[in-house]
């Protein structure tokens, strides 16, 4: 039970500490994970960052039950996902419950989340970057991801279009690569 209790503290602290929702949660999760806790290595992580962008759903929430369903199956999930949600849904219930008005007509803390919005920036474009250069930076990595914010910014074309290409793409490409290396 202790390590049900340690899986799911680490992630209540990073939802507790998180400000900016999911996707300013990856370097934090990646960091207690990989790096602090050894549970994962870096490889395993980014292919279940990968997953949990796939999968619908939150990115922080999908990446919460991926790392615990693979340390302790469905109980680690539960776990690590309550971890992650509840911080968050205490905060928003308090918010709610009693600070609303206050909060929506206050200077400062208007001033404050100005203050905090470029961080979570950020925080947002880490894991993206991470995952660029785990890709390798090279060429054909770095151009798919050029085509596709300029698909999706400037042409408006949905992501779910662009994943679907960029997975053809792999595919077709590898099946041609492989033909064209075995001459």
């Amino acid at each position: 039970m202790r390590i049900y209790f340690q899986l799911f503290y680490s992630f209540f602290k990073i939802g507790a500490f998180t400000i900016g929702g999911g996707y300013a949660m990856i370097p934090l999760i990646e960091r207690e994970v990989v790096d602090r806790k050894k549970w994962i290595d870096k490889d395993e992580f980014a292919e279940m960052l990968a997953m949990a962008q796939a999968a619908p759903g939150p990115i922080a929430i999908n990446t919460a039950v991926f790392v615990g369903y693979k340390l302790y199956r469905w109980k680690g999930s539960i776990f690590s996902t309550l971890g992650a949600i509840l911080p968050s849904f205490v905060i928003i219930l308090l918010i709610a419950m009693f600070f609303s008005n206050i909060i929506r007509t206050n200077e400062v803390i208007e001033r404050i989340f100005k203050g905090i919005r470029p961080v979570v920036v950020a925080l947002i474009a880490i894991p993206a970057f991470n995952m660029l250069v785990k890709a390798g930076l090279k060429f054909k990595p770095l151009a798919i991801t050029i085509v596709a914010v300029l698909l999706i910014c400037l042409l408006k074309v949905s992501p779910v279009w662009v994943i679907i290409a960029a997975g053809l793409v792999g595919l077709f490409g590898g099946i041609y690569e492989d033909k064209h290396s075995k001459k």
